[in-house]
């Protein structure tokens, strides 16, 4: 059983030094190497720290463990752009503790929602943030970065799902999956939704495993997500839900 870190502090960061710190942190969490994109430029924080955007950092101690930077978006939102956690403290709540702060520091300003996206192909990211948080994810954004040269996305698209994660702590309500129609399976066989109104699709047990070791069978599962969970999503299918062993739960929309 991995232990849960409880004395996480995190709070805005200020200045050069402390967002340069939280700089070199991301792109260690990034694998990025000189001469790859970092996850998010140092200026962009630098700027965004100046003009009342979201930048902050999660402690240990006196140890920086953890960083995030984001902007005011349309819809009295913020979008968190880009959150990270050093690598020997990930699944240890690090990640949750910068998720709540996020909502306090959204309800302070009276916004309604926290926006993000995220690989819909990454199981434990989709877990956290489907089923531990109960943000909702209802677009299915096609290569929404192009290219990107960082150490985790390096040779792959980038298609994403936006999630959106209300302030107010509305979660989606869970579907039934007793009778669900597999869109995607384990194997990565496609087949489409058939007008059921319940859906299965199925992720990779390690994606980022496979990109280093499988990069064949990495795009393979790519372009299998793509035509059946994106299809879904266009079709008016809505995800409800994520199961612990690896399924994302669409609902046909009413």
């Amino acid at each position: 059983m991995v232990e849960t870190l409880t004395k996480v502090r995190v709070v805005p960061l200020h200045g050069t030094p402390q967002i340069q710190a939280a700089d070199r942190l991301l792109r260690r969490v990034w694998s990025t190497q000189d001469g790859e994109d970092p996850p998010v430029a140092l200026d962009i924080m630098c700027a965004l720290a100046h003009t009342g955007g979201y930048v902050a950092g999660a402690f240990l101690g006196e140890e920086l463990v953890g960083a995030a930077a984001g902007f005011l978006a349309a819809g009295e939102s913020l979008h968190s752009h880009v959150a990270g956690v050093a690598p020997e403290v990930q699944g240890r709540g690090v990640g949750r503790a910068i998720k709540e702060h996020q909502r306090r520091w959204a309800a302070e300003r009276g916004l309604r929602s926290i926006s993000w996206t995220f690989d819909p192909l990454v199981r434990r990211n989709a877990y956290f943030n489907l089923s531990r948080l109960g943000a909702r994810a209802e677009r299915y954004l096609t290569d929404f970065y192009g290219p990107m040269t960082d150490g985790i996305n390096d040779g792959d698209v980038s298609d994403r799902l936006f999630a959106e994660w209300p302030v107010d702590g509305t979660r989606a309500e869970s579907s039934d999956t007793s009778e669900a129609r597999v869109i995607l399976d384990t194997s990565g066989r496609v087949t489409g939704p058939g007008g059921s109104a319940v859906l299965k699709c199925a992720t990779p047990a390690d994606v980022e495993r496979m990109r280093r070791q499988e990069p064949s069978a990495a795009r393979d599962w790519r372009a299998a997500q793509r035509e059946a969970l994106g299809g879904a999503l266009a079709e008016g299918y809505r995800i409800t839900g994520f199961t612990p062993d690896g399924w994302y739960v669409l609902e046909r929309a009413a």
